[in-house]
């Protein structure tokens, strides 16, 4: 049984509750350092003979469109596996001392395991606090029967609200007669809560994966782990603002304890979405937009240089993408990615190399220009339909795998058309087919570059965006853009790389036409449907 309830009333203070918890501890600095390496941010031109400079000229740009955080390489660890995702996310929660924060579309229904993970780690460290934030309507879908929500709220019935709280946030864009006529099978294509933050103490893992048993086995992905307090920290104030932002889920009132209610707590910095979408977007433009810029236009630096310590050598920007929450639209991710790919087709980057991935391959079009215009070698790297989440679901669905075919196709065309076929290749990975033995499906997204005359990654993107027209307008997103002079962490970027083309092959347009990979109209008119009614694959 589930209860819904709201309560227009909302303490205002919770803005500067929020937005003060997340900024006043930043420290703005008019240096801008790159290990040893000095740029001055006076607009002075890099040297274009060198790659360091050509990294400085990046960081400058970049400088002003998102905090900075300055590191060394040894602080980034690169996980390569479902299962060593899922078994370092398990030791590092019976690890943790303080505080556990994950945010996540959601949490599979039967992950008894993880939950108990958490019990445990919650029942050993009296003053641990867990706070957990999942997508409202994926976390309720399968209600009344067990879903994400029902798996959740024994959490705070054993612990209670002042050590344990879930949220489950709710997109503006899905209200009224809308909400009400939209199937619970495809409302989700209105926004969702896609965060993926994964933290335990002073380390965050960025992902794009979800919390369950496929992407714990055989759901390929990518996972970065950052052992850094102030990282942890500023993605902790995105976490907790957005928590803010959603109803909160609470143990019903029935003896069954997996039966619960969602509130919108009082405490909450705005009405709810669901009574007043216009103001809710109101107050979350004015908490979160201060969160994701640099703060008064200048470099963040919350690491100064220790006397003797070793250099730091890498450099992350975290980039958000809120769309839905801001306006105006101050959200970063899209204008950092465009940052780094308009680069790529500047002379300096001619000698370049760049790999582009997506699990669901329908790159925003002006990102897809700028990787038609690339000077460097381009690989792109897509799930093929037999390694589609969505390969052999029922009804529209169902649909999903030949759309993105049509849309891998239609991106060789261009490739054709640019007279890139020599220079951009695509690959389709696949693992064995979805849903019988030994099946995998691919859910790996960012971007790699290489720099000239060089072998391994310099920058990286890695988070929780497909990249697509979705990412940027309809859904929350979380990244971390990753520039680094450190050679180990370079050659581990590069063992990532290769390894998620261990299983891919070079696809092209003789591939498409044949005739289990022709697409029909029905998928053609799925598409045009889809559009229409506001919604975006």
């Amino acid at each position: 049984m589930v209860n819904t309830y709201t309560n227009a009333a909302f303490d205002q203070s919770m803005i500067r509750r929020v937005a003060g918890r997340s900024i006043l501890s930043f420290r703005t600095t008019r240096t801008v350092r790159f290990g040893c390496r000095r740029f001055s941010t006076s607009g002075e031109a890099p040297s274009p003979s060198s790659n360091v400079s050509l990294l400085g000229g990046l960081t400058n740009e970049l400088d002003r469109i998102a905090p900075r955080f300055d590191l060394q390489g040894s602080q980034i660890q690169v996980l390569s596996t479902p299962h060593e995702f899922y078994e370092t996310l398990k030791a590092k929660i019976l690890r943790a001392q303080t505080q556990i924060y994950l945010s996540t579309l959601y949490i599979g229904k039967t992950e008894y395991e993880l939950i108990s993970t958490i019990q445990t780690a919650l029942r050993n460290q009296p003053n641990l606090k867990v706070s957990i934030l999942t997508d409202y309507l994926r976390g309720t879908r399968e209600s009344p029967a067990s879903s994400c929500a029902s798996l959740l709220v024994p959490l705070v019935a054993e612990f209670g609200t002042d050590r344990v709280d879930i949220r489950m946030y709710h997109t503006p864009n899905l209200t009224g007669l809308r909400k009400k006529a939209i199937p619970k099978r495809i409302n989700e294509g209105w926004g969702l809560q896609h965060m993926k933050l994964y933290s335990v103490d002073d380390e965050v893992i960025i992902s794009g994966a979800n919390l369950s048993n496929d992407y714990f086995t055989n759901r390929q992905d990518r996972y970065h782990v950052f052992s850094s307090k102030e990282i942890t920290e500023y993605f902790s104030s995105i976490h907790h603002a957005v928590c803010d932002l959603s109803f909160r889920v609470l143990p019903s009132l029935s003896d069954d304890q997996t039966s619960y209610l969602l509130q919108w707590p009082k405490s909450n910095a705005a009405p709810s979405p669901l009574d007043d979408a216009g103001q809710f977007v109101q107050r979350a433009s004015a908490i979160l937009s201060p969160l994701i810029r640099p703060q008064d236009g200048a470099t963040l630096k919350l690491q100064e240089q220790k006397p003797g310590s070793a250099p730091k050598d890498t450099i992350v920007y975290p980039l958000a993408q809120l769309t839905q929450l801001l306006k105006p639209d101050t959200s970063t991710e899209h204008p950092g990615i465009t940052a780094v790919l308009q680069q790529l087709s500047t002379p300096a980057f001619t000698n370049s190399a760049w790999t582009f991935t997506a699990g669901y391959f329908n790159i925003q079009p002006d990102l897809r220009a700028l990787l038609l215009a690339s000077r460097g070698k381009g690989t792109v790297i897509t799930a093929s339909p037999w390694a589609n989440g969505f390969y052999g679901s029922r009804g529209v669905s169902g649909l999903l795998p030949p759309a993105y075919t049509l849309l891998a196709r239609r991106f060789l065309e261009s490739v054709q058309r640019a007279g890139k076929a020599s220079q951009i290749q695509m690959k389709e990975w696949r693992r064995g087919t979805v849903g019988q033995p030994g099946g995998w499906t691919y859910h790996a997204k960012g971007l790699w570059v290489t720099l000239p005359g060089e072998k391994d990654p310099s920058i990286t993107l890695v988070g929780s965006s497909n990249y697509t027209k979705r990412s940027y307008s309809l859904d929350l997103e979380i990244n971390s853009l990753v520039i680094t002079t450190n050679e180990d962490l370079k050659k581990r970027l590069g063992v990532e790389q290769e390894g998620l083309q261990e299983h891919a092959r070079k696809v092209g347009i003789d591939d498409y036409a044949r005739i289990d990979r022709r697409v029909g109209i029905r998928v053609r008119v799925a598409m045009w449907i889809v559009t229409l009614l506001g919604g975006a694959l």
